[in-house]
């Protein structure tokens, strides 16, 4: 059977099977767009004028669009149709080539941007301005805008727990700003050694080899990192030389998902008390718990010890460049010196903004709202696994903006993430964020997994996102590369 049609401008030979139409047009229209009759940017007739034009059900030409949607064939944009996409060159083994464009991302830890509040936050800036005395249009102090300083105080102490003043607090540009700061004075002091979670952030790592600090792994299990190991108490397979200081995310650990268990959070600061050690706790999403009450920051169980540090990144966007820390007063004057050496400052005008918006309630209203879009997506995604990948498994905290999917039997990290930047969608293997001294009992534990990030599509995109991670675990699973 031979079809054409020309409704939209667009002409196209199709030729079906009258005893399949549906299976036959999704082949011919893969086939199109394979071989390049098909161009990408071209715009695909309606379902109900293309089902007309052959004589199919309405339904059926639905379902062939969003299925070569889900497999990155074609883009559906809202209110304008389907389109066929843009497409990379297939994938291999090989290192992904960085020149590929992706349309989707579904990487751990970023926030959807389109989630900013535009119009509060501009309130916000005119609010700071109008009422800025003059004085604070200068050269600001090391520490931050005192008013800011004042505002987190209050609200770290609100909403997580932490004992602070606004004295302890620093303003700085991000949690690697902070972290940089801290590993700097840290060295000064005569620390040459922190340990940190068998996963994390390579950046992270990277900073605190930079300020001259080698790094120990500490595995992470069920009850989160081996806290319990710092005493130099484990089995001499697991041996944790003396460290200065520990790099942590106790409330979620990142990427795992796993929070730091009492016990470990005891043997933590125990081991703080007992050694002077420097706890550096990232808190990167604390206030972000789906099933029941948030886990409370640890820095509270040893204030004197520990460096708390935040980010507006999450609850508003990284765009603003604006994150904290709560520095014990033993630190604070080397942190400070450290930040005076480097020479780096935080846009004053941001943070006068932020503490209007703070004080205003839009930072409480901002993190209510995205907390039930994202306790939205992440049940979503858990029911789209259940239904499309029942040999998958989601694991992790109910909480935040990623969570770790094991991959099925059989399944390989590397070909599931190539076979998704193949698609178009930007995705991560738990493997890219494991420390290179990961001892091996711990590596061996962890199934192979992907670290999918909830946040960063617009909503009218998130469950376009999943379906290519479906198609490209399919792919994978069938040792196909590339659509």
């Amino acid at each position: 059977m031979a079809a054409e049609w020309a409704n939209s401008g667009l002409d196209l030979h199709l030729v079906l099977d009258p005893r399949r139409k549906a299976a036959s047009l999704e082949e011919a229209l893969r086939a199109a767009a394979r071989d390049g009759r098909l161009a990408a940017g071209t715009r695909l007739p309606p379902s109900r004028t293309l089902a007309a034009d052959l004589g199919m059900a309405r339904n059926s030409v639905a379902e062939v669009y969003g299925r070569l949607v889900g497999e990155g064939w074609l883009e559906a944009r809202v209110g304008a149709g389907t389109w066929v996409r843009a497409r990379a060159a297939p994938l291999s083994s090989a290192p992904v080539d960085r020149s590929t464009r992706f349309d989707l991302d579904l990487r751990g830890g970023l926030p959807d941007g389109s989630a900013f509040p535009r119009s509060a936050w501009v309130d916000a800036m005119r609010r700071a301005l109008a009422d800025a005395p003059t004085d604070a249009l200068g050269y600001g102090a090391p520490a931050g805008v005192l008013v800011l300083r004042e505002r987190l105080a209050e609200y770290l102490a609100r909403t997580r727990g932490v004992r602070t003043t606004p004295d302890d607090v620093i303003v700085t540009h991000g949690f690697g700003g902070l972290l940089g700061l801290v590993a700097r004075a840290l060295v000064a002091r005569g620390a040459r050694r922190v340990a940190v979670e068998a996963y994390g952030h390579v950046s992270h790592r990277a900073i605190l080899e930079a300020a001259g600090l080698e790094l120990v792994t500490l595995p992470i299990d069920a009850d989160g990192a081996r806290t319990d190991l710092l005493g130099g108490s484990g089995p001499p397979s697991l041996d944790v030389p003396h460290c200065d200081a520990v790099l942590l995310t106790p409330a979620h650990q990142f990427p795992t998902g796993v929070p730091l268990s009492r016990g470990r959070r005891a043997a933590l600061a125990d081991w703080a008390g007992r050694t002077g050690g420097v706890v550096i706790e990232d808190d990167y999403d604390g206030e972000f718990r789906f099933d029941g009450q948030s886990i409370g920051a640890f820095q509270p169980l040893a204030p004197e010890h520990t460096v708390y540090g935040g980010t507006a990144s999450k609850a508003l966007s990284p765009a603003l460049g604006l994150g904290w820390g709560v520095v014990p007063r033993a630190l604070r004057a080397d942190v400070l010196d450290a930040r005076r050496r480097t020479g780096s400052a935080t846009d004053a005008l941001s943070q006068l903004a932020l503490a209007a918006f703070i004080e205003a309630g839009g930072y409480d209203r901002s993190v209510r709202g995205l907390r039930g879009r994202y306790r939205a997506r992440r049940e979503r995604f858990e029911a789209l696994i259940a239904q499309h990948l029942p040999d998958a498994r989601v694991v992790g905290l109910a909480a935040g903006i990623q969570c770790l999917l094991e991959l099925p039997p059989g399944v390989d990290e590397a070909a599931a993430v190539a076979e998704a930047s193949a698609r178009g969608l930007r995705i991560v293997g738990l493997a890219e964020y494991a420390a290179d001294a990961e001892t091996p009992s711990t590596a061996a534990a962890r199934p192979p997994a992907l670290v999918v990030g909830i946040g960063a599509p617009p909503e009218h995109r998130f469950e376009q996102a999943v379906a290519v991670v479906f198609a490209a675990v399919d792919a994978a699973r069938r040792g196909r590369v590339g659509p």
